[in-house]
């Protein structure tokens, strides 16, 4: 077998190379829904809301009420089978069917209200409404608004008693009633609102603008609330960051059901909270202190219990999955910063959330492991929201995530640099610049893209790492084994000139191109993520600073390696990077591997042991036996090296 072959068949494998870069860079957007999907949410909600009026025990309250149950499970059936292909469309198909069944069964209220909210929540995934107040509603003239267009039937006070509904069947809603307005969002009010119930008498009311339809529906959802609850609830909304936080955002407070927050909090509460935020909804933009940067998370884990109590494995899987990619990691930069160990505690008790919905186990210990990541996330956010971020926080985790994403990346190309100036093909040199310098292009158009055009999901950012970092884990392995076969060679510069003019190729240069860029941009990437999750203008010189710092660094770190290998025999060098790089694809494999589990790629078996970052060792079972085996598979080579060299100096002494 020619001694070049290794690398040989390696580099026909270049174009594995840009299937991973079209993956990297699928472009992502945003399709307008239909109106079909808001109909169905609409009628979703009011399933999950009016049921239990029907259906109780097995038994029929109202015909009337029960057959409307049945029309509109039908009809949810109906219109899912018209809407645009999705990812969750053959699940909400499924999910359908059992909720036609379980209507047509009469099964108890609670059963059917938990399959048609998890069935709206994934509606709301894949067909955004988009329905968002652009403003706070102004309560200034909503008083006289709801006298005008809905006091006749719902009367003046809201309890359903207008004079023109008297007659109506099915009766008026009354919105005063406590249990119904626990179970309702501003946003379904909004939505019947605007367009109204079919099969009823309540018409929509388009003609409205929308700033009007929005405070009629923050208007209506607040008749049910006491004047007492909304003053308890604006004390706790001044006291409790942690309450805050569970409603950061306007559009966060029209998708807040009182029964759902009553879950993460007591109660009390709950409705205390959101008896005052519905007659106050500016008072979301006016809360005290920073952003609360754990909601999605928390919103996240509620759909995920939600959907593992319904019996929806997959998606309570998806759904803790994004609590952890989109709801934490973003912000892991500074809470590592600050306090590590508590970054680490949250990782742990997220994967074993996990690893319980894999299993599958009971309920309520799913629960109770639930309620443990919310606890820690209450403390995070403590951390995060009662403390500054100071000058030397900000310049030492910045320099910290530029150097440490930065080493692995700046090790492969320079090693490329050095050899190839070994080997004296500077021609092929603009090739390896051509690939990292294009890298970082590609780096600051994806920063560019993540700040004003798209958002770029965790999962997205996981598996960009992750199939990345297996790729170059991959070619660093036969690379190492190659160049350690070369570093037992002898008269190295004849062999340079005679061997590698031949071996590197067009096809060779083109290669290297693709790794130089997919090392470098997979570190761009990740270091991109970082400084936007901890960008903040108050320390904004302390991150430019730390980022400056670190390319000192790293260009020192460069200049060394070149005067190093400058003064090395070429052996030595062979011999020394060939280790050095299958060391890096030890570690790169660890690191590719965690960034799929974090995805939901690969399973995640934990096992008791260190989380030694840098060298990529996390303690999961299949990330160390993958590393185990690229560590197994790097010896071998170099023992079969050392021994077919033996085997030919005893055949030549022979001969």
């Amino acid at each position: 077998m020619p001694q070049n072959r290794p690398l040989l068949a390696l580099l026909r494998q270049y174009w594995i190379a840009a299937f991973v870069i079209g993956l990297v860079l699928l472009p992502v957007h945003a399709q307008a829904p239909p109106v079909e999907p808001r109909q169905t949410w609409q009628m979703l909600d009011y399933i999950a809301v009016d049921y239990a009026a029907a259906v109780h025990g097995g038994r029929i309250l109202s015909p009337g009420e029960y057959a409307e149950m049945q029309e509109f499970a039908g009809a949810v059936l109906t219109q899912l089978q018209t809407l645009p292909a999705s990812p969750h469309q053959p699940r909400l198909l499924a999910r359908a069917d059992q909720l036609v069944a379980a209507v047509d069964l009469k099964a108890e209220p609670t059963q059917v209200a938990t399959l048609a909210r998890g069935m709206a929540d994934d509606l709301l995934a894949d067909y955004p409404i988009g329905a968002v107040p652009a403003s706070p509603p102004e309560p200034a003239r909503v008083t006289a608004l709801y006298a005008q267009q809905c006091a006749a039937c719902h009367g003046p006070t809201g309890r359903g008693d207008g004079l023109a509904g008297a007659t109506l069947d099915p009766p008026p809603i009354a919105f005063t009633d406590a249990g119904r307005a626990a179970q309702r969002t501003p946003l379904a009010l909004y939505e019947v609102i605007s367009q109204g119930v079919p099969g009823t008498s309540m018409p929509g009311f388009a003609a409205l603008s929308e700033a009007d339809r929005w405070a009629l529906a923050f208007y209506t959802g607040s008749l049910a609330y006491s004047a007492r609850a909304r003053t308890d609830g604006e004390t706790l909304w001044r006291a409790r960051a942690d309450l805050r936080g569970r409603i950061p955002t306007l559009e966060a407070l029209t998708r807040t059901r009182e029964a759902e927050l009553a879950a993460t909090v007591s109660p009390a509460e709950a409705h205390a909270i959101v008896a005052y935020l519905r007659s106050r909804p500016e008072a979301v933009n006016q809360s005290p202190g920073r952003s609360h940067p754990f909601s999605l998370a928390r919103q996240r884990m509620a759909a995920s219990e939600r959907a593992y109590a319904a019996g929806d494995t997959a998606q309570a899987t998806t759904s803790a999955l994004s609590a952890y990619l989109d709801g934490v990691e973003p912000v892991e930069a500074a809470l590592g910063t600050r306090d590590p160990s508590l970054m680490r505690e949250i990782e742990t008790a997220m994967a074993r959330y996990r690893s319980q919905l894999a299993r599958p186990a009971a309920l309520a210990d799913v629960s109770a492991q639930a309620a443990e990541v919310n606890a820690l996330l209450d403390r995070a956010e403590t951390v995060l929201t009662d403390t500054r971020m100071d000058t030397t926080t900000a310049f030492l985790g910045s320099f910290t995530i530029l150097v440490r994403e930065g080493l692995e990346a700046l090790l492969i190309v320079m090693g490329m640099i050095v050899f190839l100036r070994k080997a004296e093909r500077a021609d092929i040199l603009p090739y390896v610049h051509a690939g990292w310098a294009s890298a970082l292009l590609a780096g600051a158009a994806t920063w560019a893209a993540a700040t004003y055009l798209i958002d770029i999901s965790g999962a997205n950012r996981e598996l960009t790492e992750g199939l990345s970092a297996l790729f170059a884990a991959a070619v660093l392995l036969s690379v190492g084994i190659w160049m350690h076969q070369k570093s037992l060679a002898g008269r190295w510069q004849q062999y340079l000139q005679a061997k590698l003019s031949k071996a590197l190729t067009r096809r060779s240069a083109l290669f290297l191109f693709v790794l130089a860029f997919i090392v470098v941009y997979r570190e761009v990437f990740e270091t991109i993520l970082f400084f936007i999750a901890m960008w903040s203008e108050a320390v904004s010189g302390a991150i430019l600073a730390g980022f400056a710092a670190g390319c000192l660094v790293l260009a020192a770190v460069a200049y060394w390696m070149v005067r190093a290998s400058a003064r090395l025999p070429v052996g030595r060098f062979f011999s020394i990077s060939s280790l050095l790089i299958a060391v890096l694809a030890v570690v790169l494999a660890g690191k590719g591997v965690a960034a799929l589990q974090e995805a939901g790629w690969v399973t995640q078996a934990g096992v008791t042991g260190p989380r030694i970052e840098w060298l990529g060792v996390y303690p999961s079972w299949e990330s160390l036996l993958v590393q185990l085996g690229v560590a197994t598979l790097a010896i071998i080579g170099f023992i079969t090296n050392t021994r077919s060299l033996k085997a030919s100096a005893a055949s030549s002494s022979r001969s």
